[in-house]
């Protein structure tokens, strides 16, 4: 479908360290590992309506620590499906002591009902699932 997201890669500065941080939640995302490999590993989401995006790591060519308010990604955030999948999704990163940066609150900031999760890969990459009814 035109104009979606194919697929997104991030640098990691360790792949044994970020793979089962991102097992974890991008398989509570419906997300499937599809490829490892010494140069990076692939998850894909099954297609949804004519689109699929698959989310791959890749190995970091430099020591440089992830900083979200430099020039590149400030963050990725998913969509849940209802205020209970934000929740489950919290619970779990807590019970494998993810970075939380925000635990599960409403930020009517950002619109009625936006209900969202901001927490934090083994890089510090700021990441968040929200559901917002009006998306």
């Amino acid at each position: 479908m035109r104009g979606t997201v194919h697929h997104i890669d991030l640098s990691v500065a360790s792949l044994a360290a970020s793979a089962p941080f991102y097992d974890l939640v991008l398989g509570f995302l419906g997300y499937r590992r599809s490829r490892t490999a010494a140069d990076g590993i692939d998850w894909d989401l099954p297609e949804q309506k004519g689109a699929a995006c698959s989310i791959g790591l890749k190995p970091a060519r430099s020591a440089r620590r992830h900083d979200r308010y430099s020039a590149g990604l400030h963050h990725l955030a998913w969509h849940a499906a209802d205020r209970g999948d934000v929740d489950r999704l919290h619970a779990l990163l807590v019970a494998q002591s993810a970075t939380i940066l925000d635990p599960p609150a409403e930020y009517p900031a950002y619109g009625a009902g936006y209900y969202a999760l901001f927490f934090a890969d083994p890089d510090g990459l700021k990441l968040e699932f929200v559901h917002f009814p009006a998306a």
